[in-house]
């Protein structure tokens, strides 16, 4: 099994049977989670599902996606249970609403590959329309909430030879095999316009009014440097695998690696580091300040319409205020009669 960072760049080739991008829209990502926390949650289990899409010259574009009835068992990783008839149902009931989506692979909350992986993708394309080119492919959606990147990764698979496989006989010998396993496709997040729209109005119900702006930049700018770290921890992994012989070298990987290697700054410039500190200062100085300016003001609305309130309507302080002066003013009366 291969892996390449989300960021590697497509294939040379053109042949349309080459996956060379997934895009998954936020509709696969809301019905995936739906799925995971309904039949999955706090348990191992994982939630199985197909996507729907269109795919043009390598390019496939996951926009839709049903949950389907699946079941393995944990101590025996060979034993799962799908639903045909389900599956079948519910993609007759699918073309009947939208005939243009067809199914262009699966999905699974994973975190990570399993082992009936396969199985499932041969299962699954079985039910790809006769004549398409591209490929199915597999996505995992991590559903976990404490993932700070991108929550989609997807696959595809590939067939490669193994000349190492052990005959079984009594000479000891070895014969070629064609295994297929899972080769890591670049995946992203994209959304029509009317799904922006709908993903904006979300966003907005699920706001926490209480958390200001300036937190929820520094949050955003703690998930993208949490990130970024996870990133390079991960390439040199992976470089130290490559030095001691443990994983063979790919160059687009290698190529890859030193391209992001070149976008950094070098931080080593007395000038450079001089200038990011004079101008994060600078920004976060004005973002400071206007909070600052924002909260005085709206408390000092929130006096005026208090005292607008009193003056319209009346909260009782005043006149309780009259009656113990009017009180005491008849007390000292009544005494110096008495006097």
């Amino acid at each position: 099994m291969t892996s390449v960072d989300e960021t590697t760049p497509p294939p040379t080739t053109n042949s349309s049977s080459e996956v060379i991008d997934v895009t998954v829209h936020p509709l696969v990502l809301l019905s995936a989670a739906d799925h995971y926390h309904r039949v999955a949650r706090g348990t191992r289990k994982r939630a199985v599902g197909v996507l729907l899409g269109s795919s043009s010259r390598g390019r496939v574009d996951a926009t839709n996606s049903f949950a389907v009835p699946f079941e393995e068992d944990s101590k025996n990783s060979e034993v799962f249970y799908l639903d045909h008839n389900f599956l079948e149902n519910m993609l007759a009931m699918f073309r009947k609403v939208h005939a243009k989506e067809r199914v262009v692979g699966f999905y699974s909350t994973g975190p990570q590959i399993r082992p009936n992986d396969l199985r499932i993708h041969s299962l699954v394309s079985r039910f790809v329309p006769a004549g398409t080119v591209t490929p199915p492919v597999f996505v995992i959606i991590d559903v976990r909430p404490n993932r700070e990147s991108i929550p989609t990764t997807a696959y595809r698979v590939v067939e490669e030879v193994d000349s190492n496989v052990p005959t079984g006989g009594e000479g000891g010998g070895s014969v070629a095999e064609v295994r297929k396993s899972f080769a890591h496709v670049p995946s992203l997040i994209g959304a029509m316009e009317a799904e922006e729209v709908g993903v904006e109005h979300l966003l907005r119900d699920i706001n926490d009014p209480t958390v200001s702006t300036v937190a929820n930049l520094v949050k955003a700018k703690l998930s993208g440097l949490s990130t970024l770290t996870e990133k390079l921890v991960e390439m040199k992994d992976y470089l130290t695998a490559v030095s001691q012989g443990k994983m063979k070298p790919n160059s687009e990987i290698i190529a890859n690696m030193q391209a992001i290697v070149n976008l950094l700054p070098n931080l080593n410039v007395e000038e450079l580091v001089r200038s990011m500190l004079v101008k994060n200062n600078d920004m976060h100085m004005v973002i400071y300040l206007s909070a600052l300016i924002r909260c005085v003001i709206a408390l000092h609305d929130l006096v005026l319409n208090k005292i607008a309130y009193n003056d319209e309507v009346g909260d009782g302080f005043g006149e309780v205020a009259e009656k113990k002066v009017k009180s005491a003013v008849d007390a000292g009366e009544e005494k110096k009669e008495e006097k």
